[in-house]
């Protein structure tokens, strides 16, 4: 259970305004994952926030805020099962996309091994098999091609592009997550990337822009 039942009410009203309705178990995950973050942030700082109910807001309800419309792209698009998150950082938002859709395979990779470690001990504690960690840059994996690849405040929309493109499997699509709409960087994008949807979205509590650059290659 997570020690931080004041903040529940909080994250289940949150997550009901974005569409995204928890159960108890993916509350209970969530908060728990709110919770390892909150400790190895003291030795490892993960991200720039220390107070949990900031962190509730900027960091679990800002991804929640990209379930609803990454499930309503799953449901048009066969095979979208797999998702895999540059630049993840302390695992945002693949950990809470892992915690929330347990048959969505989500890869997180970030070039900083102890981001990465954070987020392989995330699965272990929080009995996520779901969700795995890569150490690596982005531009060196060769392995796998992902359906839907996923950025939160990793690079500009053209560097997501080129960094990510040989990633992408056939048919699939880029869901990049942006604060203001960036109209600078939608012109920069290569002339055979479409850019078929920008998404906005209203975080509860965070009073800042956000939106989905949803993108495709022509």
């Amino acid at each position: 259970m997570s020690m931080r039942p004041e903040l529940r009410p909080e994250l289940l009203r949150g997550a009901e305004a974005l569409g995204c309705t928890l159960d108890e178990a993916q509350a209970d995950c969530l908060l728990g994952y709110l919770d390892l973050m909150a400790r190895w942030n003291k030795v490892y700082n993960l991200t720039a926030l220390r107070d949990p109910a900031q962190m509730l807001t900027h960091h679990l309800l800002d991804s929640l805020a990209v379930v609803a419309p990454l499930q309503r792209h799953r449901a048009q698009a066969a095979g979208a099962d797999t998702l895999l998150d540059v630049g993840s950082g302390g695992g945002l938002p693949g950990v809470v996309l892992a915690a929330t859709d347990a048959a969505l395979k989500v890869t997180c990779v970030d070039a900083v091994q102890k981001k990465a470690t954070f987020v392989r001990q995330v699965a272990a504690e929080l009995r996520l098999p779901n969700l795995q960690a890569l150490h690596a840059r982005v531009e060196t994996i060769t392995t796998q091609r992902w359906p839907v690849i996923t950025a939160r405040a990793f690079a500009s929309l053209p560097d997501i592009v080129a960094l990510t493109r040989p990633l992408l499997a056939e048919g699939g699509v880029w869901m990049a997550m942006k604060g203001q709409h960036p109209a600078d960087e939608i012109a920069a994008l290569p002339a055979d990337i479409e850019v078929f949807a920008i998404e906005p979205l209203t975080v509860p509590g965070l009073g800042a822009e956000r939106c989905i650059v949803w993108m495709r290659p022509r």
